[in-house]
């Protein structure tokens, strides 16, 4: 059974300062090379979201020694050689970065694996990483030639490739790469557009050699990697919800601590300048593995904007929060060139405009994104989360500034990356 909730404040404002969860992306990379690398590998600030523990569900099955000490994470392995063939099915929940980024691994070892998920994952596009994998030897079956979980893996010796991306797609990306450590030869991998970059930056961090280049990613096979230590900052996706909050809710102040700024990934930080945010950026640490800042936003006036281009894969995940945000900027947004919507955990392009309509604001589907008129007046409704967890963030954010009571179907799957999600909104809530 899911969990409905039925959300009414009475003019709030938002005062007070969080640390928000550790970054989901990281937090996953961190499992996978520290099970890759041989030695111990410790992980500070992990995510303990649903889909971080399926990642490390699946290593536990591979016969990887993990331990959890709330937030703390160890990783014992003698590399993954030493991996065993699970007895089991390795199952991946809701999480398309587990399940993308396993191909990867798994295509290069000695193991027959099968995988599967829930649901949304059984609906989600696995041929795009399937397919370039295959190009490298990789032996993939699963439904519709591969496209769809389950997916069964026999694993075998894989050859270096060229590939250029037809998409930006860190998940695809990384999913190369992986397999490209267990090659001959030298892998490289082209981006037209510049993705998230934690991959990279991580296996440097274990000791491993790697080459970026103007958007060209070479890497060569036959690496062997150390454990190391990870420290995970917070997950700047998450902190999106809350910067946007401060934002549109009146006479408020929010402090986010610890916020992961990697460039690759703070496209919203961009935006909310654009729109005239009152936010301001105390960088802690840039020359870190994985730079991190202090962020402060109050209440602003906001100007509408045009998101599209290369800034899209630096805030894809975020595009909903930002829809909200926009509808209470003066003028039209536009968002497009945001395809990759339609393949998240649901066609968020769909999802956003149907639920935002429910709630009176102004919006309009386009095929690669959106148009939103502002400022609207929202009015409460019921709404649906589609068990995407930034779908239900999103409703709940806009709960803050309606008019009357927003009721949310499923509010269990922000569990996903962001467990304390609630605790967090109340403790900052002052009516």
């Amino acid at each position: 059974m899911t969990k409905s909730q039925v959300l009414h404040y009475i003019k709030p404002s938002l005062n007070g300062s969080i640390t928000v969860p550790g970054d989901k992306s990281i937090s996953h990379r961190s499992v996978m090379f520290g099970a890759i690398a041989e030695g111990k590998t410790t992980v500070s600030g992990f995510l303990l979201g649903e889909d971080c523990l399926s990642t490390i569900d699946c290593f536990r099955k591979l016969g990887v020694e993990i331990e959890i000490d709330d937030t703390n994470v160890t990783i014992n392995s003698a590399g993954i050689d030493a991996w065993e063939e699970p007895k089991e099915v390795l199952y991946t929940g809701n999480s398309g970065t587990t399940t993308r980024l396993m191909l990867g691994i798994l295509s290069g070892t000695n193991l027959h694996t099968v995988m599967t998920g829930d649901s949304s994952i059984g609906k989600r596009p696995m041929r795009r990483v399937a397919d370039p994998l295959r190009l490298m030897g990789a032996q993939i079956s699963g439904r519709a030639n591969g496209q769809f979980t389950p997916l069964a893996i026999q694993g075998t010796q894989l050859k270096a490739i060229d590939y250029t991306m037809p998409v930006a797609s860190a998940q695809v990306k990384s999913a190369i790469l992986l397999a490209g450590l267990r090659t001959e030869g030298i892998t490289i991998v082209r981006e037209k557009e510049v993705s998230r970059d934690h991959t990279e930056r991580m296996l440097k961090q274990f000791g491993g050699n790697i080459q970026v280049d103007n958007g060209v990613i070479s890497l060569a096979g036959g690496q062997k990697l150390t454990g190391t230590h990870v420290s995970v900052p917070g997950d700047i996706s998450s902190a999106a919800f809350f910067l946007v909050a401060g934002a549109i809710v009146p006479n408020s102040e929010i402090t986010l601590h610890n916020v992961g700024v990697n460039p690759t990934r703070a496209g919203i930080i961009e935006v909310l300048k654009e729109m005239g945010a009152d936010l301001s950026i105390m960088i802690d640490d840039e020359n870190a593995a994985e730079p991190t800042a202090t962020l402060t936003i109050k209440t602003s006036s906001l100007k509408a904007t045009t998101i599209e281009g290369d800034i899209i894969p630096r805030l894809i995940d975020e595009i909903p929060i930002l829809a909200l945000l926009a509808t209470q900027a003066d003028g039209t947004t536009v968002i497009r060139n945001a395809e990759e919507l339609k393949v998240k955990e649901t066609d968020r392009i769909v999802a956003v405009v149907d639920e935002l309509k429910k709630l009176g604001a102004k919006i309009e589907a386009t095929d690669d994104g959106m148009i939103i008129h502002g400022p609207s007046k929202l009015t409460g409704s019921s709404l649906k989360s589609y068990g995407d967890h930034r779908i239900g963030m999103m409703g709940a954010i806009s709960a803050l500034i309606t008019e009357s009571p927003v009721e949310i179907d499923d509010v269990d799957c922000i569990a996903v990356s962001y467990p304390t999600f609630f605790n967090h909104l109340d403790s900052l809530i002052k009516e």
